[in-house]
């Protein structure tokens, strides 16, 4: 079995989520568009991918040796925004004129742009490209892994499950679902709509290899991302980050109104000022 692949020491992160989460509100703010909170709670999780276990040979993001991040998340693509910067595929330009006239980047993901690889704005689609893309990789005996990053909402798709059934058929062992498991959706709490109950039990009992982590630890993430590819050999893999949405700022922590709320010069200074003070005391 392929050893993970990880471009650095395993506990240490290259982006910093302090900084990541000043780029998606100065994008937000920018724009004038919703989503940061969505954004806010994959922040860890992106960082430790993009810092640690991403292959993008030459620093490709069209690379045809990659390994591929499928947001099926759509909505909180302002999180791989903020890496792509950092990465060097986007300018401080394209932050500052998001949402303006002409700019290229839009509010949802869209693989006309290098580095993502889906169109997902509708929720319960992107996982089941990343199973055919994974599907893809195995038939040309590849050593390229797959991560796909789901919302637990997105979880009530049936779609999702029937991706889930077939990665597991297929023993899609370069394959990770990653669950932002921040226990909120559009319209309300995700277990007061739809509960999920016992996720852990149920992706093992569809024959992945699981694990559940602090989804803003980074430490925790990256030593589980590890032990998944170390263990279950023929086995798709499943990483449940309970995580926090609006994580980071104070008054949009679990707060669902920041699903949809736009930033106020008062609101943008203050989430600001909190991450400038979490920086300063880290």
């Amino acid at each position: 079995m392929d050893k993970p692949h990880t471009r650095h020491c395993h506990s240490k992160n290259r982006f910093d989520p302090v900084n990541l989460r000043r780029t998606v509100l100065n994008m937000a703010f920018a724009g004038s568009t919703v989503h940061i909170a969505c954004a806010f709670s994959i922040i860890e999780i992106v960082s430790a991918l993009y810092s640690n276990f991403l292959r993008y040979p030459n620093n490709n993001p069209n690379a045809e040796g990659r390994d591929f991040l499928v947001l099926s998340k759509g909505h909180g693509v302002m999180a791989l925004y903020a890496c792509m910067l950092e990465m060097g595929w986007l300018t401080g330009e394209d932050i500052s004129n998001y949402f303006s006239d002409g700019s290229k980047l839009s509010g949802l993901s869209d693989s006309r742009i290098s580095g993502l690889e889906v169109t997902s704005g509708s929720l319960g689609h992107g996982f089941s490209v990343g199973v055919g893309v994974a599907m893809g990789l195995k038939r040309k005996c590849t050593s390229q892994k797959v991560y796909a990053i789901v919302g637990d909402g997105e979880l009530n798709e049936g779609a999702v499950w029937e991706g889930i059934m077939l990665a597991s058929h297929q023993k899609l062992d370069n394959l990770m679902l990653i669950v932002d498991r921040n226990e909120f959706q559009a319209m309300g709490k995700t277990d007061e709509i739809i509960s999920l109950g016992d996720l852990s039990a149920k992706f093992s009992c569809f024959g992945f290899e699981t694990l559940e982590v602090d989804g803003h630890d980074l430490s925790e993430i990256n030593s589980n991302i590890q032990k998944l590819w170390l263990k279950g050999y023929d086995k798709p893999k499943a990483l449940i980050a309970n995580t926090v949405k609006g994580k980071g700022v104070s008054f949009m922590e679990a707060d669902n109104r920041w699903h949809y709320t736009r930033l106020s010069q008062k609101t943008y200074s203050n989430a600001m000022r909190e991450l400038d003070l979490y920086h300063d005391h880290s």
